[in-house]
């Protein structure tokens, strides 16, 4: 019964399958632009307890922080180039349904496949990217889509030591002088082990506000890896 649908439903003209498609990578495009929002707007909550933990010396908390916003603006960088590739397909769309008007139906496209089965590599959008390939390869826009498995493997100590760099930079940037004042050895050791406030110091400093305690870090962070998944 259902090979009689599809034999009885009409099949969808180019422009109308264009269209289609188009509204799709727009729609995808706008939860993209919702999820960057998203993520900036927890990043603000993670800043202020940065600080607040550079103010208490709590340099361990603060890094860890720290780590978390240097991978939530690589998410955020991207999101950004998979909206920018969705817009390049849709272009590209556009301009084969010139040459459909011509022959009757769209033609294949080398570099629609390639964003394609780029964007098919990244987790935000794989899932929709997959239905958007079976779609294209029946229209015979793209070939069917090998996502073979590249081997990224970068060298780990080259890796870490730029994490390491861009959460200095981003403690320097947010914790200001309150982090820079600390000396290498002290924030070494400080990072080595939490920093024990003292009774005076918990008399004289309340904290009301920021990262006070592990539950509360965790719970940052956790709200943080949300919005980016």
């Amino acid at each position: 019964m259902e090979k009689v649908r599809n034999i009885l439903k009409p099949k969808p003209n180019p422009q109308q399958q264009l269209r289609d498609w188009q509204r799709k990578l727009r729609q995808e495009g706008r939860n993209i632009e919702r999820q960057i929002r998203d993520i900036e707007r927890e990043e603000k909550n993670v800043q202020k307890a940065i600080r607040e933990a550079a103010k208490r010396n709590d340099m361990v908390s603060a890094k860890a922080l720290a780590k978390e916003i240097v991978s939530s603006r690589k998410t955020v960088n991207r999101l950004h180039e998979n909206k920018a590739q969705m817009n390049s397909i849709s272009m590209h769309l556009g301009e084969s349904v010139a040459i459909a008007r011509t022959v009757g139906h769209l033609s294949k496209s080398s570099e629609v496949m390639k964003l394609v089965n780029n964007l098919m590599k990244a987790p935000e959008v794989a899932a929709t990217m997959q239905e958007f390939s079976k779609e294209m390869t029946k229209a015979g826009v793209i070939e069917e889509v090998v996502n073979d498995a590249l081997d990224t493997a970068l060298d780990s100590e080259d890796m870490e030591e730029e994490i390491e760099e861009e959460v200095d930079k981003v403690l320097t940037a947010i914790a200001g002088e309150t982090a820079a004042q600390l000396p290498e050895a002290v924030r070494k050791e400080k990072l080595k082990q939490p920093a024990l406030p003292s009774d005076s110091s918990r008399e004289e400093e309340p904290i009301a506000e920021g990262v006070d305690d592990e539950e509360e870090l965790e719970e940052l962070r956790a709200r943080l890896a949300k919005v980016r998944s």
